[in-house]
Order: C-alpha cells, then structure tokens, then sequence
C-alpha cells in the first residue's frame, strides 16, 4: 500500500506519538510509545523527519492527521501541530482515522478480511471500527466508528463473519473479547496507529483547510482549537 504524494503525518490518539514523512517514494518515520510525553516529543520528531527525508514543509502535498478517535488531549495535540504546520506551508489537511491506520496495518500483516479496532476510551468503553478489505487492500468502513459499552457488540451478532481484533482496547477489556469469543477469529499484535499507515491511507480529495479540522473525539466533551489567524 503507497501513496505517490509528498505527505507529512501526524498520530498522537494513543500512548504511541508518531510522525512520518514521504517524498512520494521512500517513507521516514519516528514512533515512540511514551504515555504523556507527546507535547515534548512531537516537534523533535516533525523536525527529524524532514531533516532525514530532505524536504521542506513547502515541497509536501498536505499534512494529514490522525484524526481519532483516541485520547482527548493527544488528538488536541496533533491537531493543534498540524494546523499550525499546514498555515505556515500553506498546505491543507487530510484527515485520517487513527482506527483504520491500526486497521490497515494489521489487514497488512493478515490474511483476514474483516477486523475490528478497539481503543481503550475508559469508563469501561472502547472506541469501536469495524472494517473489511477492500479492492484496494484497504479498510472500508462497515458502521461508523462509535463508542462501545463492555457486552455483546450488536454488529457482530447481525453478520456471519469472523473478525480479526486490533488495538490496545481488546487487552485493556478482555472481557470484551470473551463476550464476543465466537466472532472473533484471533488477535493481531498491532495496537497503536502508526503513521506510516496514514500517509498510506491518505485521500487528497478529502483535504481541508487546516481552520476546518474537527478531531473525532466521540465524547461531548469538546472543546474549540485556537484559531491561526
């Protein structure tokens, strides 16, 4: 799975910060899973990739960010950098899940065609994405991504497929998995996005203006990002 474009991305939903950037060839990129450091790791790591890649914020096509679901100040974080690299480049910005960057790397590493991506939203919830391959090797979408209480989950009593699981989620709730044991098939080892699965994922026609990001935070709790005017 590659993408031709010159792309910078961002993921900072998970305990994991990760950064990649991409000359349209090659892909380089930083991943440090460190809860509660990505306010100090973060610019270190945007700046290392575009020192290693030779490239100039100026030369890339679009910063694309992990949009979530995942933690509330991580996704604040990414988004917040983004904007702020995408005004001063004059680039837009393509949103991408942060579940379907988990998806498309654990479908990668799998012959299974139908996974499901549970991120640990505590208060005995996970964000939620169902998926299937597609054409393309891609994850498409089967519901939209929501959050999910511990107990049976509806979708998978409605199908007669066997999923693959992704994500920290499963193992931060493993009751969750054994209420759902006879749908599901096995585990990947994959549990945080990665942002070499972004760039990957990333749709230059679904590119906005950096003042237009709305991070999925899934929860009411929501607050505005400052504005780059």
């Amino acid at each position: 799975m590659k993408n031709s474009l010159k792309l910078i991305g961002i993921d900072t939903s998970s305990v994991a910060c990760s950064v990649a950037i991409s000359d349209g060839e090659n892909v380089f990129e930083r991943h440090i899973e460190q809860p509660r450091k990505h306010t100090q790791l973060l610019i270190p790591m945007v700046n290392e990739v575009l020192k290693e890649s030779k490239l100039a914020l100026t030369d890339l096509d679009a910063v694309v960010l992990g949009n979530g679901p995942g933690s509330f100040i991580g996704m604040r974080i990414a988004a917040s950098v983004s904007q702020g690299l995408a005004h001063g480049a004059g680039l837009d910005v393509i949103p991408v899940s942060s579940l379907s960057a988990v998806a498309a790397e654990a479908l990668d590493a799998s012959e299974e065609n139908y996974i499901a991506v549970a991120q640990d939203a505590h208060m005995n919830e996970v964000y939620l994405g169902l998926y299937v391959r597609d054409k393309f090797n891609k994850p498409k979408s089967l519901v939209n991504e929501y959050l999910q209480e511990q107990g049976i989950i509806e979708f998978f009593a409605s199908q007669n497929q066997n999923f693959l699981t992704a994500g920290q989620g499963w193992k931060s709730y493993p009751e969750l998995a054994r209420s759902n044991s006879k749908w599901i098939c096995g585990q990947s080892h994959i549990l945080y996005p990665r942002a070499t699965w972004l760039l990957a994922l990333a749709d230059i026609s679904a590119a906005i203006k950096p003042q237009n990001i709305q991070p999925a935070y899934l929860r009411q709790k929501v607050a505005e990002l400052p504005s780059n005017k």
